[in-house]
């Protein structure tokens, strides 16, 4: 679900969407989208360093999301493997996530190495508002850097 629930239409996903621009502007979110050959985004991810003066060497990895259409080409691994690399080039080394359990998100995440720490009962729901437990991962890319 990514966080959406229906009904979510064009004019909200445009909202949605567009009150992104403020933290891309200052630089308080990285945003990666993927293109198919022919200009269509079929993937996004985000990275949202933390603002927390105590925090500065952590990031929450977001809104991994790929085109029901584009699944299975490894869209999604490719994501993953551009957000930690812009973490680490952002000083970022521990970066955090969440996803459905028994999700294919989950599977893929298990699979990239993250590590779950803990799961929320009916944390979250599905876009038709039934609820769903959420997993919490973690994963090192590499030291903590010196503040």
């Amino acid at each position: 679900s990514g966080g959406f629930v229906d009904p979510f239409d064009e004019a909200a996903a445009s909202v949605w969407w567009r009150g992104l621009a403020p933290a891309l502007a200052d630089g308080s979110m990285v945003l990666l989208v993927a293109r198919h050959r022919d200009g269509r985004v079929v993937g996004t991810a985000q990275l949202h360093p933390s603002p927390k003066a105590n925090q500065w060497y952590r990031a929450d990895v977001a809104k991994l999301l790929v085109h029901r259409d584009a699944r299975g080409q490894g869209i999604a691994t490719t994501l993953m493997a551009a957000i930690e690399a812009e973490a680490v080039a952002a000083g970022r080394s521990l970066l955090v996530l969440d996803t459905a359990e028994g999700s294919s998100s989950d599977r893929l995440y298990r699979r990239l190495g993250w590590i779950p720490f803990g799961i929320v009962p009916e944390y979250a729901s599905y876009p038709d508002r039934s609820l769903c437990d959420v997993v919490f991962f973690w994963k090192k890319l590499g030291p903590i850097p010196a503040a």
